[in-house]
């Protein structure tokens, strides 16, 4: 027996933190003995109900996990692995890892770089790994340190914590976008340069506005993400990854046709494994663990459903690491 944060939908929707079995898992031909999960964005909005992102039922929530292989089918992993998950569609489609236990696909499993605790990659998690993401998609168009300013929106949630510690230590002067002025201290600890209210983004604007941003790793979507790209410099990037104030986007395509600026989709679900280990081989070489420390609280399993409840009322900085197991 272990415990689970059960999703179900019969006919009202539930969530609750209980004991469940083995027979309780889905097919899979790796089992995985989770030490650590996470609440995402995403966790959150399944586990408080505010979006459909759950789409088969019952359901254990948690996009990500990090422990050790305990049975597998698969010759690539053998038991006493120690292996990270993010996405592919677990904790949407398949029995996720806010759990003690989880069986999962050999295919979608990574091995945890020998510098991250199990704990360490969840402090990381779905949104370190996408922040990573975000930073190697403007390093291939091209983005240097010493361009300009990066703007990081969403500054103090997993992503753009993640961002502003990665961008800093990379060389990049970054201005954190909050709506959090409190947070300032927190965010200049991670090494923003400079941090602005993110009101300023926040309503509608001049499709093309003052040339400000080299480039910018957005979380947030929306009017902020249009007016990121009307304050883009010429031939600077965007990469985007977030729909935190909407999945509108009320821009024109002036940025894009008049300054050459380019919009970098990012995906952090479906990403090929041989980007995945290059994010994650990229976080272990450049993210300070003492600035991963800044970044993280832990909680026990029984308060995860609390925290995604916190989250989605914008009372959380930086990340939630869950420990499964008590």
């Amino acid at each position: 027996m272990f415990k689970a944060l059960v999703l179900e939908k019969n006919p009202e929707f539930s969530a609750c933190v209980r004991e469940v079995d083995d027979s309780f898992l889905p097919e899979g031909d790796v089992t995985l003995d989770v030490a650590y999960s996470t609440i995402n964005y995403k966790d959150a909005l399944a586990i408080t109900n505010r979006s459909p992102v759950v789409r088969s039922w019952p359901m254990v929530a948690g996009i990500d996990g990090s422990g050790t292989v305990v049975a597998s089918s698969s010759d690539a992993w053998k038991p006493g692995d120690e292996v990270v998950l993010n996405g592919f569609g677990v904790g949407e489609t398949h029995k996720g890892c806010l759990a003690g236990r989880a069986r999962l696909k050999s295919a979608w499993l990574l091995r945890r770089p020998p510098r991250f605790s199990a704990r360490d990659a969840m402090a990381i998690g779905t949104a370190g790994y996408t922040a990573m993401l975000c930073v190697l998609a403007l390093e291939r168009y091209g983005v240097k340190p010493g361009d300009g300013e990066v703007l990081v929106t969403g500054a103090t949630g997993g992503v753009g914590s993640t961002a502003v510690a990665l961008l800093s230590a990379l060389g990049h002067r970054v201005v954190a976008a909050t709506g959090k002025s409190s947070e300032t201290p927190y965010l200049q600890s991670l090494g923003a340069s400079t941090v602005i209210d993110r009101a300023e983004l926040a309503a509608p604007g001049k499709p093309l506005q003052k040339e400000r941003w080299a480039a910018v790793v957005d979380a947030v979507g929306s009017q902020t993400l249009a007016n990121a790209l009307a304050q883009t410099r010429y031939g600077g990037a965007v990469a985007a990854c977030g729909l935190a104030q909407g999945l509108d986007l009320p821009a024109t395509v002036m940025p894009f046709i008049l300054r050459g600026v380019a919009l970098l989709g990012v995906d952090s679900v479906m990403a090929p494994m041989g980007l995945r280990e290059q994010a994650w081989s990229r976080l272990a070489r450049d993210l300070d663990p003492a600035r991963l420390a800044a970044i993280t609280t832990e909680i026990p399993l029984s308060g995860a459903i609390e925290a995604a409840g916190r989250l989605m009322e914008g009372k959380v900085r930086g990340r939630i690491v869950v420990r499964t197991r008590d």
